[in-house]
């Protein structure tokens, strides 16, 4: 737990400078056995403190990695200094942020850290239980992790946090040789938000996780290669959530949106069909907490949900303090950093795709010839809002019935495109959490939707 040594250097801070004070310690666990043998044990732990100074529009950022009263002093200083610097070379003359009111938020911060045995152990049974009940495979790999954040955060304005988040995950590659002799693999991951302690107390959860990663590889054997072309498919939500965070979150973060992404002139005009409304969670989503939960961003500003896409209508961008002050709103609480020595950045929270009134089994059974995508594998997409997302599971699906399982393909568009072509919304949603966003640096996202029908170019063989 980091001591609280920074509180006291707040009356300190110079008046007409925002000034952010930050101390952090990042805990990472990992653990991976490929077919029973551990071929990687690691634990780090990266800690130390920063400061950031924001003087007449030009921001000075200074860290050092230790956490100390001497270490605070020098920070503090040297980020001063740097903003005085760039102030009087670049002098852009700007008003400091609109004030925010105080606050402290401190959240329960007693999150266990297990000895690295319990990962070692959980991938040992979870390993045996694969070997016993998953036949026919000719590799496994799995990988625990932990990733832990501690932040403790005094400001000039705004709120001071002290809280610490930890997502935990077990994330696993099945490989089985396909009917044409041709390798074919699936991968699952099971966790989230909480220690490795509680993937431990769930083990029958991440059994049943394996079951299905199992089941679907085995009819992949006999998979087929999709047909080319413009397809009406439906994506189950794992496609909808990382349409969500590549092909359109990023568009939509200011600082892109400034640097001249597609959305910079579509603010207010319709993007997608009338069904389609997406947000950024802050830390709740319909009365559940979300996957990455974020009460206090790293600049101070209490975080809220930013609303981007309301019934087709492009409605708002996710901002820092400046870019909020440029764009003449609110802050919700975008800005975020991952290490000590990292400036926080405009970056998404828990992106989600909102529910729409139609069951899964009525928007399947609507499609004559188009596709059931259910699962990616790698993904790109850029501020033009062009995707390409490799897709590595699915089926087919004719007369309204899931036919044969498909190969590996690719989906490629243009997110607003494509979008607009949404005309059937499921009624429930799934999260994913256990990978990172890796804009200028990591960052752990929450991210998911319903699932949609809608209109895409698929690949073929």
């Amino acid at each position: 737990m980091i001591k609280d040594i920074l509180s006291g250097y707040k009356s300190s801070m110079p008046d007409g400078v925002h000034t952010e004070l930050r101390a952090q310690m990042n805990r990472n666990r990992a653990v991976v056995l490929m077919s029973g043998n551990i071929i990687r044990n690691e634990r780090e732990d990266i800690s130390g403190v920063s400061a950031r100074s924001y003087k007449n529009g030009v921001y000075g950022f200074a860290s050092m990695a230790e956490i100390s009263d001497d270490a605070v002093k020098k920070v503090l200083k040297a980020s001063l200094e740097n903003a005085e610097f760039l102030d009087k070379h670049i002098s852009k003359n700007r008003e400091i942020f609109p004030a925010l009111p105080d606050g402290r938020f401190m959240r329960d911060i007693s999150m266990p850290d297990p000895e690295q045995k319990i990962y070692v152990e959980i991938l040992r049974m979870m390993d045996d239980y694969i070997e016993k009940n998953c036949p026919g495979l000719v590799s496994r790999m799995l990988m625990a992790t932990s990733n832990g954040v501690e932040k403790l955060l005094v400001c000039s304005d705004g709120h001071d946090i002290h809280d610490d988040i930890t997502r935990s995950h077990i994330k696993f590659k099945l490989t089985a040789m396909g009917n044409s002799g041709n390798p074919v693999d699936l991968a699952g991951s099971f966790g989230g938000y909480g220690s490795m302690l509680e993937i431990a107390n769930n083990m029958e959860g991440l059994y049943r996780q394996v079951d299905g990663v199992y089941e679907r590889l085995m009819d992949k054997r006999s998979g087929i290669h999709p047909e080319a072309g413009i397809k009406t498919v439906v994506m189950g939500s794992t496609m909808a959530g990382i349409l969500a965070h590549e092909a359109v979150g990023h568009t939509v973060e200011a600082d892109l949106v400034m640097g001249g992404s597609v959305a910079r002139p579509m603010l207010n005009k319709q993007v997608a069909s009338e069904l389609v409304s997406l947000t950024d969670f802050a830390n709740t989503a319909y009365g559940q907490q979300t996957p990455q939960p974020i009460y206090v961003d790293d600049e101070g500003t209490p975080a809220k949900d930013a609303e981007i896409i309301k019934n087709g209508i492009l409605v708002g961008y996710m901002n820092s303090r400046e870019s909020a002050q440029r764009f003449g709103v609110e802050p919700c609480g975008n800005a975020r950093a991952w290490l000590f020595s990292d400036e926080p950045l405009i970056r998404m929270r828990n992106t989600l795709i909102l529910p729409g009134k139609d069951k899964l089994e009525d928007i399947i059974s609507s499609v004559d010839d188009g596709y059931y995508l259910l699962d990616y594998n790698n993904g790109q997409a850029d501020t033009t809002g062009e995707f390409m997302f490799g897709i590595c599971s699915g089926y087919e699906i004719k007369n309204g019935k899931l036919g044969r399982p498909i190969l590996d393909t690719t989906i490629t568009g243009m997110a607003f495109d494509m979008l607009k072509t949404v005309d059937m919304v499921s009624d429930t949603i799934n999260w994913t959490s256990s990978g990172t966003c890796g804009k200028k640096q990591p960052m752990a996202v929450g991210m998911g939707g319903p699932a949609l029908r809608c209109k895409v170019m698929i690949g073929g063989r």
